[in-house]
């Protein structure tokens, strides 16, 4: 198991419409690794993740989009969620804190409708991604290319970027993340 021992893996995530599963199986590897997730969100509190339409559990905020200096940041992982990237793409705080965590070389993860956000920091232009199927237009849309795969590892640009379609893609989704988040440390 690749171990990113230490590294601050910061998890952004609107405050209600997270899938469960895809905050918290990359959290619990992120974990495993010797990496320190910190759950990042537009507002102070809770984020209560979803079961598809069903209200699953909750997770404390440990900051906001607002306060987070992208700096403290090492890594960056964006769950889906079909709610989730919606409410992100509209927080401004959350769009400039990845447009700076790119910017700066640091990899990022990103999995099924997270890929949204992405698209509305002007993020995915010459990039190859794969994502839930009804983002492909918005990807291609916006500059990238859509492939139908469990995950891709796209090093075409500032930084290398994982991204997956879907909860089923999890344990692939999860495994690459850490090798390119461990990657990222040498």
């Amino acid at each position: 198991m690749a171990t990113i021992e230490g590294m601050r893996i910061g998890f952004i995530a609107a405050n209600e419409g997270v899938e469960q599963a895809e905050l918290r199986e990359p959290w619990k590897a992120v974990q495993a690794a010797g990496g320190r997730p910190q759950l990042v969100a537009p507002e102070p509190g809770q984020v209560q993740t979803m079961n598809h339409l069903d209200k699953a559990e909750t997770f404390p905020v440990d900051f906001t989009t607002s306060e987070v200096d992208p700096d403290a940041l090492d890594a960056v992982v964006l769950p889906g969620g079909v709610a989730n990237p919606d409410q992100l793409r509209m927080d401004p705080h959350a769009v400039n804190l990845l447009k700076a965590m790119f910017e700066s070389g640091k990899p990022a993860a990103v999995i099924c409708h997270g890929p949204w956000t992405l698209v509305e920091a002007d993020l995915v232009h010459g990039r190859t991604l794969t994502s839930w199927p009804s983002l492909k237009t918005d990807i291609r849309n916006a500059g990238g290319s859509w492939v139908d795969e469990e995950f891709m590892v796209c090093r075409s640009g500032p930084n290398a970027l994982v991204t997956s379609r879907k909860p089923d893609d999890l344990p692939g989704f999860c495994t690459s993340l850490l090798e390119v988040f461990a990657d990222a440390r040498q």
